[in-house]
């Protein structure tokens, strides 16, 4: 990659990190996306008649599946796995302590635990990638 090229990918990084984590923070703090959980429930609850569902079922896969490409997305800016890892939790951490002060939502340590599993599997992804694009001779990945 010359100089020009590994700047654009930067930048164009640099966006999509801070697009995707803003994206991230107001699906999390606004009032009106726990109704689309609710909906998803009450769709497999009632609606399918599968009874064993809890509203915790779709609501940890849900942040599970949030933050992966936040935790992927931030190791590819930063570099490093540690860095954009802990900058996911951080985010988690901070949206949740908002929702702790919004009416209809409700703060959870669960929530940040889905939120963190989500980040570190999407920065370990973003770990094989660095360390595919090192070494493009390598057959792993």
């Amino acid at each position: 990659m010359t100089p020009d090229q590994t700047a654009v990918s930067r930048r164009a990084l640099t966006i999509a990190t801070i697009a995707y984590a803003g994206g991230a923070l107001a699906v999390l703090v606004v009032p009106s996306v726990a109704d689309v959980f609710q909906a998803v429930h009450s769709w497999l609850h009632d609606g399918l008649g599968w009874r064993w569902v809890r509203p915790s079922f779709v609501d940890f896969p849900a942040n599970v599946v949030l933050f992966f490409p936040l935790g992927l997305l931030a190791v590819l800016w930063l570099g490093r796995f540690w860095r954009g890892f802990w900058v996911a939790v951080a985010m988690s951490v901070a949206a949740e302590l908002v929702q702790a002060v919004i009416p209809d939502r409700v703060a959870s340590p669960r929530d940040i635990v889905g939120n963190a599993l989500g980040a570190a599997l999407g920065a370990f992804v973003a770990v094989l990638i660095i360390r595919a694009r090192r070494d493009p001779d390598s057959d792993s990945v």
